[in-house]
């Protein structure tokens, strides 16, 4: 592929995405934060939602101060009426949502038979049920305009499984089988909905692991290193703006891990 088709692609994807609307859910710092930045360089205006109001508020800012488009909504995406309520704020304030990406998650690790329910419904509620609750007031605004982009943020986990992770890969197993419904009912809309599945990505979660299962986990990846926020970010671009005609797709960014 030549330098000017690629550049091409390139403008045309960003001509898809600017003036868009998007809101990022779990966007206050980590993979959240890279996809939002993200999208605020290819020209959209970007909803920072977080659940601490002080990360949620300073993203927000420091995004602004960089030229971007940002407005800042604290919101607990486990509460409908939290959820509610952000809507209603972006509507206000734009009129429009274009894109909606459902990144807000949690881990709550154990092994199976010493994991507690309330371990087990934590994670939940905060990677499943959440996606329910966020993207239907959003779909009712799409569907209205006859568009839009949900993009999922799941993991190879959810496809794959891990040891003691059965509540985050039985949240983000359902998750894609949550997206895949949801393309199939909407797509008479114009609206797509994709899942991005991270691997192992360098984030303040991996890095606390310790240097010692870092380099464990770097010995099985075939491209040998950890994934970043901004390899995440690239695939949601992908589905935000390029990936007109795909819908109901899973698109695992994993270095190759289980190839």
């Amino acid at each position: 592929m030549s330098a000017n088709v690629v550049a091409e692609e390139k403008e045309a994807c960003q001509a898809k995405i600017t003036n868009k609307v998007a809101i990022v859910t779990g966007s206050g710092r980590g993979i959240g934060r890279a996809i939002a930045e993200a999208l605020l360089a290819q020209g959209a205006r970007v909803v920072i939602s977080d659940i601490n109001e002080e990360t949620c508020n300073n993203t927000a800012q420091e995004l602004k101060d960089l030229g971007g488009g940002t407005l800042s909504c604290v919101c607990n995406v486990t509460q409908s009426e939290s959820v509610e309520a952000m809507v209603a704020k972006v509507m206000e304030k734009w009129g429009q949502i274009d894109i909606l990406v459902n990144n807000a998650g949690i881990t709550r690790d154990n092994l199976y038979m010493k994991m507690t329910e309330q371990e087990w419904q934590a994670v939940i509620d905060t990677n499943l049920t959440s996606a329910f609750k966020v993207t239907k007031p959003v779909l009712k605004v799409m569907s209205k305009q006859r568009s839009g982009r949900i993009i999922n943020i799941a993991s190879t986990t959810g496809v794959h499984g891990n040891f003691g992770q059965v509540n985050y890969a039985a949240a983000k197993a359902g998750l894609i089988g949550f997206t895949k419904t949801v393309a199939l009912e909407y797509a008479s809309r114009t609206i797509t909905a994709n899942v991005v599945a991270p691997g192992f990505i360098d984030t303040d979660m991996t890095r606390a692991l310790g240097e010692e299962i870092i380099n464990k986990f770097k010995e099985k990846i075939p491209l040998k290193r950890m994934g970043t926020p901004a390899d995440i970010a690239a695939a949601v671009l992908f589905f935000a703006g390029a990936g007109s005609y795909v819908t109901g797709q899973v698109l695992e960014v994993n270095g190759g891990l289980y190839t």
